[in-house]
C-alpha cells in the first residue's frame, strides 16, 4: 500500500506541476503571480518531476511550437507522423535538447514570457540531480516494497514528466472526439482524461489555448481549473479576468 501511494503521489503530484506551472503559466500566461510564488512554484516542480525535471524556458518554447504547427511536419510531437510512441518521444526529446541547450534559435513569436531561473535549471537538468533522485525512488522501494513486480514501477519514476507529454500527444491527437473544428487532430480523450489532470482535453485546449479551463462541455471536467480558481481567491495567481 505504501508503494501505491508513493506511485501515485509523485504521478499526480508530478503532472500537476507539469499541466499548472510548465503549461498553463510558462507556456501560455493564464494567470500572473509575484516572484515568490512563481519561485515557490519553480521549487516545487523541481522536487516532483525529480529525475525527469523539464526546463520551463525549452518546455514553452516546444510548446508554443506545438500549437502554432499542430499536426503538421512542423509540430515537434505529432503522432502522426510516427509510426509508434516511443520514436515520438525520441524525435521530442532531440528537439527538447535544442531549445534546452539553446542550440536552436527559436521564432521571434516563440521567445519570452516565461519564467528562467538559471541556477535551478542547471541544477534539475544535471546529471547529478538526476542521479540522486533516480537513487532516493530505488531505496524506497528497497525499503517499502513487499511484492517483486512493485519494482517495475521504478523506471516510470525515471520518466515521469517526459510520459506525461508522451501520453497526451499521443492519445490528445489520435483518440476521441472532436468539440471543435481546429484545422488539425487533436481530440479529447475522455473518460480518461481524469488520469492527466485535464491534459487530454486537447481539442478544447487548442480551440481555447489561453483558455485555464480545459473543459468545455458540462460533463468535461478539468479538475486542475477549480484548484486554480481558489488559488486565485487567495491571490496566490491573478486568473486572467477573460477565464474566471
Amino acid at each position: 500500500m505504501i508503494i501505491l501511494i508513493f506511485f501515485l503521489a509523485h504521478w499526480f503530484l508530478s503532472l500537476f506541476f507539469q499541466t499548472f506551472f510548465l503549461h498553463r503559466y510558462a507556456s501560455h500566461k493564464m494567470f500572473t503571480t509575484n516572484k515568490f510564488f512563481e519561485r515557490t512554484f519553480y521549487v516545487m516542480t523541481y522536487l516532483f518531476q525529480g529525475a525527469s525535471y523539464l526546463n520551463p524556458r525549452a518546455y514553452a518554447i516546444m510548446h508554443r511550437e506545438h500549437h502554432a504547427y499542430s499536426d503538421t511536419e512542423k509540430d515537434p510531437h505529432s503522432p502522426h507522423f510516427f509510426t509508434d510512441v516511443f520514436q515520438m518521444m525520441y524525435y521530442t526529446a532531440v528537439s527538447y535538447r535544442k531549445h534546452e541547450k539553446k542550440l536552436k534559435e527559436p521564432e521571434e513569436r516563440f521567445k519570452g514570457n516565461y519564467p528562467e531561473w538559471k541556477f535551478l535549471d542547471y541544477v534539475g537538468s544535471s546529471i547529478l540531480s538526476r542521479i540522486i533522485f533516480g537513487l532516493l525512488y530505488i531505496a524506497f522501494y528497497v525499503v517499502f516494497a513487499t511484492q517483486w513486480w512493485m519494482y517495475l514501477l521504478i523506471p516510470i519514476h525515471f520518466i515521469m514528466g517526459p510520459l506525461h507529454g508522451a501520453i497526451v500527444n499521443w492519445c490528445g491527437h489520435k483518440y476521441g472526439y472532436s468539440n471543435f473544428d481546429n484545422n488539425d487532430k487533436s481530440k479529447n480523450t475522455t473518460p480518461f482524461d481524469f488520469l492527466m489532470l485535464g491534459e487530454l482535453f486537447q481539442n478544447n485546449h487548442h480551440k481555447r489555448p489561453n483558455s485555464a479551463n480545459f473543459g468545455a462541455k458540462w460533463f468535461e471536467i478539468d479538475p486542475v481549473y477549480p484548484i486554480m480558481k481558489m488559488m486565485h481567491w487567495a491571490r496566490i495567481i491573478r486568473l486572467r479576468k477573460a477565464y474566471l
